[in-house]
């Protein structure tokens, strides 16, 4: 399993929202200036997390977006399947098993069933709000 950049983006993007979440929507160009992503990008990614309710638009010359819930309400998980699919290293152990004709004596399957298990405690554990914690720490170190 390999994360594509539309999956990576999209976590940037929801960080983005969710640091300057000010009371204001945020426009998708500042976010494509902040984050170094095209526009046109970001415009197809925010449309499928606006779509399954992750994210609320305003219309108009001062619109753009808003987190539709708070940081804590939202798993690393959560964002990377809607935008990646499933997280399965291969296919027999996905939210979606295919049928194997050898799933009864694949020895290998325990390997990619805890593979599947560390993926999700990983990504289904850590919270915008978490990411938010540690992007306040980057920030906080100085050198003198």
């Amino acid at each position: 399993m390999k994360i594509s950049t539309k999956g990576r983006y999209a976590l940037r993007l929801m960080l983005d929202l969710a640091t300057y979440n000010t009371g204001e929507p945020v426009s998708i160009k500042d976010i494509s200036k902040r984050q170094q992503i095209s526009e046109k990008y970001l415009e197809q990614i925010i449309s499928v997390l606006n779509k399954a309710g992750f994210v609320r638009s305003v219309r108009g010359a001062q619109g753009g977006y808003f987190l539709s819930r708070a940081p804590k309400d939202y798993t690393v998980g959560m964002i990377l399947r809607l935008t990646e699919g499933d997280l399965a290293p291969v296919s027999c152990v996905g939210m979606t098993d295919v049928e194997c004709d050898r799933i009864d004596s694949c020895v290998t399957n325990r390997i990619w069933k805890q593979l599947n298990d560390a993926i999700s405690n990983v990504v289904d554990n850590i919270t915008l709000d978490d990411l938010l914690s540690w992007q306040s720490e980057l920030t906080d170190q100085y050198v003198i």
